[in-house]
C-alpha cells in the first residue's frame, strides 16, 4: 500500500481493517513531510509531538473495539485560516504572527469528530487576498511541486501543494474568488466550491477584532485526490453547527449513481471576453467530444446572456464593500445601505439567470482559470497567455462568476500541457446541488482522468 498517495477513504478502510496502524500512516506522512516540505514550503506549522499522541490513542481505541468515526486515525493539515485550538493560526498576516486560538474553527471541530488526526497548517496568501499565488511576510512562498519554480496558486495554494506531494491525506480551503479551484487545477488534484453558505465559516481567519465582514460569496470546501474522498469530507463538514446563523439546514444528500447516459451537459471553452490559453480551451472541447456519444446531450453553451467582465467588476465591488465597511475613510466613495442593498438585487437577477440555465442543463463544463501555474512573480504583475498580456486579476475570472452566483463547482484534473503541467476542467452545477455534482464528477472522471504524482515524489 502506497500510504502516502492512498486516498483518505482507502486509509479509513485500511485502519480500521487493522491492515496498517494509524501511528504507521502518520510516520509515512511526516517523513513526506521531513522530504519535501523543504523544497515547497507548503506546511508552515507542525505538531508532530501531539499528532503522534492521537494516533497512538487512535491505535488503542480501534483495538478496544472503538471506532471514532469516517476519518478514524487519518492524519491531515489545514489551511492556515481555520482556527485550530492550542495550534497557531495566522492567516499569513504579521499581526497574527503568534496568534494562537483557544477553540477549533467548526470544520476543524467537525474532522477531528470524526476521527481525524491533525498534524498541522499549510501556507496561504496574506489574509486569503489572492487566488493566484500563497506568500505572505511570515512564512514566505510556497511552490508548486510540478515546477517549484511557478505558483501552486492562491490562497489555498499551500494546502493544494501538500495534498499533491503526498504531504497530507486531504485538505480544506476556503474560496472567494477561486482560491480553492486555482490551486486544485495549478496541483492537479480535486477540489469542491459548494454553494454559498453551505459550510459555516465559524472560526475562518480567527483574531481579528469586530464583526466579520465577508458574509457572501465566501465558501470552505474539500480537496482531495478523488471525487469520493470530495464527498466523504464535504459530508463531514457541511451543515448548520448553531452558530453561523445564514447556514440553511439543507439536508446533505448521500451522492447518487449516475449514468453518463442520462446527462445533459453543456460546454463553455471560455466565456464572452475572458482570455483563454489555446490548450486549455482545446481540453475543454476534447473532453466534450468524448462525452458527445456517451451522455444523453453535449452542446456548445447558451450561456446567460449579459456582460461576463461586468460580472467581474461587480464582483469585485461587493467584496471591497464588505472589506471597506469598517474602514470608510480607506474608500474613495463610502458605501451606504442603500448602494449596498442595490448591488445585491443586480446580483440576484445574475443568481435567477443561471439558475435558469441549470433548469435546462445538468452540468457545464467550462476552464478553472485562463492558464495552468505560471512562474512566481509580483502579485498584481500582468501575466501572459500564448504569449498577449493580460491583467494579472483575470487569472480568477472564470471561478468568480461562480462565488458571484453562488453556485457549486468541481475542479478535477484531466490532463497535462505540453510542458507537464495539469490542466483542471471546472464542473458547475445548480445551487445545493452537491450531491449531484458530485455524482456527476465522479462518472466524468472516469472518462476524465485520475490523480498523477507529479514527478520526483
Amino acid at each position: 500500500m502506497d500510504i502516502v498517495f492512498s486516498s483518505t477513504t482507502q486509509l479509513a478502510a485500511a485502519i480500521q481493517a487493522g491492515h496498517v496502524s494509524a501511528t504507521e500512516v502518520l510516520k509515512e506522512h511526516l517523513a513526506q513531510i521531513d522530504a519535501h516540505n523543504p523544497t515547497l514550503n507548503a506546511v508552515i506549522t507542525l505538531d508532530a509531538e501531539r499528532a503522534y499522541e492521537r494516533a497512538r490513542e487512535a491505535d488503542e481505541a480501534l483495538a478496544r473495539g472503538e471506532h471514532w468515526g469516517p476519518l478514524h486515525g487519518v492524519p491531515f493539515t489545514l489551511k492556515d485560516a481555520h482556527a485550530t485550538s492550542g495550534m497557531r493560526t495566522t492567516t499569513g498576516f504579521p499581526p497574527l504572527a503568534n496568534y494562537v486560538p483557544k477553540v477549533d474553527s467548526a470544520v476543524t471541530a467537525r474532522l477531528k469528530a470524526a476521527g481525524g488526526i491533525l498534524i498541522g497548517k499549510t501556507n496561504v496568501h496574506v489574509m486569503l487576498a489572492d487566488p493566484a499565488q500563497s506568500t505572505n511576510p511570515i512564512f514566505g512562498r510556497t511552490n508548486n511541486p510540478w515546477d517549484i519554480e511557478r505558483t501552486p496558486g492562491g490562497s489555498s495554494g499551500g494546502a493544494a501543494a501538500a495534498l499533491a506531494s503526498g504531504m497530507t491525506a486531504f485538505e480544506i480551503g476556503t474560496d472567494l474568488s477561486g482560491s480553492i479551484r486555482i490551486p486544485a487545477h495549478f496541483c492537479g488534484v480535486f477540489g469542491l466550491k459548494p454553494t454559498e453558505q453551505r459550510v459555516p465559516l465559524t472560526g475562518l481567519i480567527p483574531g481579528l477584532p469586530g464583526p466579520r465582514p465577508v458574509r457572501i460569496m465566501s465558501c470552505i470546501g474539500p480537496m482531495a485526490r478523488t471525487v469520493e474522498d470530495l464527498a466523504l469530507l464535504y459530508a463531514i463538514i457541511a451543515g448548520p453547527d448553531g452558530r453561523d446563523t445564514e447556514v440553511a439546514p439543507v439536508p446533505i444528500e448521500e451522492v447518487p449513481q449516475l449514468e453518463l447516459k442520462h446527462l445533459r451537459i453543456a460546454f463553455a471553452p471560455t466565456f464572452p471576453g475572458f482570455p483563454v490559453a489555446a490548450e486549455i480551451r482545446a481540453a475543454i472541447e476534447e473532453l466534450a467530444k468524448q462525452l458527445a456519444p456517451l451522455c444523453a446531450a453535449v452542446e456548445a453553451a447558451r450561456l446567460p446572456q449579459g456582460d461576463f467582465n461586468q460580472e467581474l467588476v461587480r464582483a469585485g465591488e461587493m467584496i471591497g464593500m464588505m472589506l471597506g465597511a469598517f474602514q470608510p475613510e480607506e474608500q474613495e466613495r463610502p458605501t451606504t445601505l442603500a448602494h449596498y442593498l442595490e448591488a445585491l438585487h443586480i446580483r440576484d437577477q445574475s443568481m435567477l439567470a443561471w439558475e435558469q440555465f441549470f433548469d435546462e442543463w445538468d452540468v457545464l463544463l467550462c476552464p478553472p482559470s485562463m492558464m495552468t501555474a505560471f512562474p512566481h512573480c509580483e502579485p498584481g504583475s500582468p501575466l501572459h497567455v500564448d504569449g498577449q498580456e493580460v491583467a494579472y486579476w483575470m487569472v480568477s475570472a472564470h471561478g468568480t462568476v461562480f462565488n458571484y452566483t453562488g453556485h457549486p463547482a468541481v475542479v478535477l484534473p484531466y490532463r497535462l500541457d505540453r510542458v507537464g503541467l495539469p490542466i483542471g476542467i471546472q464542473l458547475v452545477g445548480k445551487r445545493w446541488s452537491e450531491s449531484c455534482l458530485l455524482a456527476m464528477a465522479k462518472a466524468l472522471s472516469e472518462v476524465a482522468s485520475a490523480f498523477q504524482r507529479p514527478p520526483g515524489y
